[in-house]
């Protein structure tokens, strides 16, 4: 029951990780809130419905559940990106030399418009994610490990690494860095700060669009309101870890996974969207920087 519970801590949390990444890299650069990231991720959720509803039965009986999850994590990421980059542009940037409430409230809106245009558009009846795995599961020992949650497991620290390492290692993750800490300075120095804003938007929502068709993958079912209890989650998670600290929001989203899993196991399932907020308050009372507070000469 212990190993069970933190093996679905760990599900959740990548989950929470992937999304985190996107408000956590957004506000290290703009110091903004981003609640339409979201939206974002129930988008790439959709898209990967739409994307895997043309194909037929057979031809997803026929083919490898891999190579299916590969081309909807594609399609949708890529759909996730155009949507990111078009709210930088159309939303946010008009707003960049405003103070922070203005941008702050064009994010709400722009995460009620994305809500209600999916609803509008596809319908407010919940969606079917086909079973790419047809119910494939293994007994580990105490464990029951499915085939979506082992795509969790893998696919989701997978692209936390080579995140982490395009930070750390590539020139637009130098010029991340630099824009976050000095926008002008970076200028001066060559950088672009308006296309490594741009580039942090695009590379955040294709995070959420991945987390999007995994957790789609993972329940059977995607609904326009997902955005919402999974933004403010994931939010929570960025929070906890030290929003504008990558390995805070992994860590926050790792977290605040297990801490639900292990309320809605040991304590009530019905009340598993409570322990989000009940740990984000307990841990701001106590360290209120977050576990890992904000590094500003690492934070992106």
């Amino acid at each position: 029951m212990l190993a069970q519970q933190i093996l679905n801590g760990l599900v959740l949390g990548c989950v929470y990780a992937l999304i985190a990444l996107g408000y956590t890299m957004v506000y290290g650069i703009l110091q903004l809130i981003n609640f339409a990231h979201g939206e974002i991720y129930m988008i790439g959720a959709f898209v990967g419905v739409i994307l895997l509803g043309w194909l037929s039965a057979d031809f997803i009986n026929s083919v490898n559940p891999v190579f299916l999850l590969s081309a909807a994590v594609i399609g949708a990421s890529l759909f996730a990106i155009g949507w990111g980059v078009a709210l930088e542009k159309l939303a946010y940037r008009p707003l960049r030399r405003a103070g922070r409430l203005a941008p702050l409230i064009t994010a709400l809106g722009a995460s009620i418009f994305l809500q209600n245009f999916v609803m509008l558009a596809l319908g407010a009846r919940e969606k079917v994610f086909p079973d790419l795995f047809h119910g494939a599961s293994w007994e580990l020992g105490f464990l029951h490990v499915s085939a979506p949650q082992t795509a969790i497991l893998v696919t989701a620290p997978l692209f936390m690494i080579l995140l982490t390492l395009m930070v750390k290692r590539t020139k637009l993750g130098l010029a991340m860095r630099a824009t976050a800490q000095d926008p002008m300075m970076a200028s001066l120095c060559g950088m672009r700060p308006d296309a490594v804003i741009v580039a942090t938007f695009a590379i955040g929502s294709a995070l959420a669009a991945v987390a999007g068709v995994l957790v789609g993958s993972l329940y059977g079912v995607v609904s326009f309101y997902i955005g919402y209890q999974a933004g403010m989650k994931a939010f929570t998670a960025a929070v906890l870890g030290g929003i504008g600290n990558l390995p805070g929001a992994m860590l926050g989203g790792f977290v605040l996974g297990i801490v639900e899993a292990f309320g809605a196991g040991y304590i009530s399932s019905e009340y598993k969207d409570v322990w989000a907020f009940v740990l984000l308050i307990l841990i701001l009372l106590v360290k209120p920087g977050g576990l890992l507070g904000e590094r500003v000469a690492e934070k992106v």
